[in-house]
């Protein structure tokens, strides 16, 4: 691959990296190289290494930007990569070791995606263990994308990419923001992370902050913001 900066974009439960596209179009007209590979949302320390192995196979510095859950994969992973120069958070887990995605949101008020997924009935496909979990038809909008129209919110719920229960619980055991500096956008009025949450990982890492007037995926209607905060983190 190009020696030049690359932006590699990690997706986030629920979800592809099809959530992407308007900010890969602002980067690629920036001038960047980016790079949107799939996540496993199998288990913490697999999906990171999987990342991982995409971002060691590039020739150059690479900015890892996460969104959600993806959050938590490039924390784990960066940890363990050398040409990773920034980070960046999109509404996403800056966890830290022994942490979870579940654990560290128990000192904050409880998303509405806590009482809107639903455990599968059989165990997750290649997960190490338990069930997988989906948004409730009827409240994803509402979880997820209430900034999306309508008709935008029915795909994302239609093709939806379940999480495992396994990957939502699993601790950390390294996280790059320690020596990395990182970026973080939070989304004022998410429901699938409180914002509380976002602001405290935010601030313990470190990260310079910026807020969006937006939802768990406000990168998808306001991606020429996500796109900036990315840029700012390139150049910086």
């Amino acid at each position: 691959m190009s020696a030049e900066r690359t932006i590699v974009l990690v997706h986030g439960a629920f979800a592809d990296a099809s959530g992407f596209a308007g900010v890969i179009g602002e980067l690629e007209s920036a001038g960047y190289a980016v790079v949107a590979p799939p996540n496993p949302l199998r288990s913490l320390s697999t999906d990171a290494a999987a990342i991982a192995d995409v971002v060691r196979a590039i020739d150059g510095p690479v900015v890892l930007v996460g969104h959600s859950y993806g959050g938590a994969v490039v924390t784990q992973a960066s940890a363990s990569l050398s040409n990773v120069d920034a980070l960046v958070y999109l509404a996403a887990f800056g966890i830290d070791v022994g942490e979870s995605c579940a654990s560290v949101q128990g000192p904050f008020p409880a998303p509405l995606l806590a009482t809107e997924s639903t455990p599968t009935p059989y165990d997750a496909p290649g997960a190490p263990g338990g069930p997988d979990l989906y948004v409730n038809k009827d409240r994803f909008r509402d979880v997820f994308c209430g900034d999306s129209s309508p008709e935008a919110a029915a795909v994302m719920c239609a093709t939806q990419r379940p999480l495992s229960a396994a990957a939502l619980t699993e601790n950390a055991t390294a996280a790059g923001w320690h020596s990395i500096p990182s970026w973080f956008l939070v989304s004022d009025h998410d429901n699938a992370i409180a914002p509380e949450a976002e602001q405290f990982m935010a601030e313990r890492m470190g990260a310079t902050i910026e807020h969006v007037d937006g939802s768990h995926t406000a990168f998808i209607p306001r991606y020429d913001r996500a796109a900036a905060i990315i840029r700012t983190a390139a150049e910086s």
